[in-house]
């Protein structure tokens, strides 16, 4: 079964599939082996994790792409990646869909905001016209048609500048024009988020921001007013990064940092070396029968 074959029976479920966002090979592993069924490449946390910059346009297509591919390679549950604003016009959406389908990606979010683009819960963001969104995703969908095995999701930032009703006619249109997830970021209250799920076709996905404009709903909240999707994007990232703040003042001191670490042996384990080894263990034999 595809990734994308996966993660449309994932989204058959009638139930609240709780999403925390991975940032590179080794945190997408974590989630995996923490029991959970899906993940997504968070463009903010990725863009921090690889260049040590802010979620502004900075990381290139070929370093999305790149970091999908390691992701992919270390796991096997479906990865969401974000595609950003394609990184370019249509034409360059088409190959952003494409390059994202091979590199073994469930999913690619595509949204409308201007680029360079920018965080959704971060100010100065701004959206394209309705005409170039659409175009976004009609181009998307054609990259699909033309054999691209991956889930759009489709993003729309509009309720920012222009108001949740601009917001959920864009996301409406992107539906009829395809898209598999609709994503329409940072409503700003409980009643906003129940509107979208109930005037919206299909899965939606809600994002939390621990400190961000969305209500930071419960699970089972989320789940009544019919998410699909609860997409976690900072949340591993800010827990490594306290973590390591935390760890590096404690070493400044020359103070006792065991209280801070994961015990070596459990690292070793989640890293994956048991399993190189026992997966190594045959070659050794072979070769000493021979």
């Amino acid at each position: 079964m595809s990734q994308a074959a996966k993660l449309r029976a994932l989204l058959a479920q009638d139930k609240l599939h709780v999403m925390p966002c991975c940032f590179d090979a080794l945190s997408a592993k974590l989630i995996e082996q923490g029991g959970f069924d899906l993940t997504f490449m968070s463009g903010f946390a990725a863009s921090a994790s690889r260049i040590g910059a802010p979620d502004l346009g900075l990381m290139s297509y070929g370093e999305v792409l790149d970091q999908v591919r390691n992701i992919t390679d270390a796991t096997s549950i479906p990865l969401l990646a974000d595609g950003d604003t394609g990184y370019g016009n249509a034409m360059n959406v088409r190959r952003t869909v494409a390059g994202f389908a091979k590199a073994g990606a469930a999913a690619v979010m595509i949204e409308d905001q201007l680029a360079p683009k920018r965080c959704g819960h971060t100010p100065g963001k701004a959206v394209v016209s309705r005409e170039e969104a659409f175009d976004r995703i009609r181009a998307a969908n054609d990259a699909r048609e033309d054999g691209a095995d991956i889930l759009i999701l489709a993003r729309t930032d509009a309720r920012h500048d222009h108001g949740l009703g601009e917001a959920i006619e864009r996301a409406a249109k992107f539906a009829e024009l395809g898209a598999d997830i609709l994503f329409v970021e940072a409503p700003k209250t409980v009643e906003e988020m129940r509107t979208v799920c109930a005037e919206l076709p299909g899965p939606k996905m809600a994002n939390i921001v621990e400190g961000g404009e969305t209500p930071d709903l419960s699970h089972a909240e989320l789940r009544d007013l019919g998410y699909a999707i609860a997409a976690y994007p900072l949340t591993l990232m800010a827990a490594a990064m306290k973590a390591m703040t935390d760890t590096l003042a404690v070493m400044k001191q020359d103070g006792d940092r065991t209280p801070h670490l994961m015990d070596f042996k459990t690292l070793r384990q989640k890293i994956g070396f048991n399993d190189y080894y026992e997966v190594s263990e045959k070659y050794r034999s072979s070769a000493r029968e021979t």
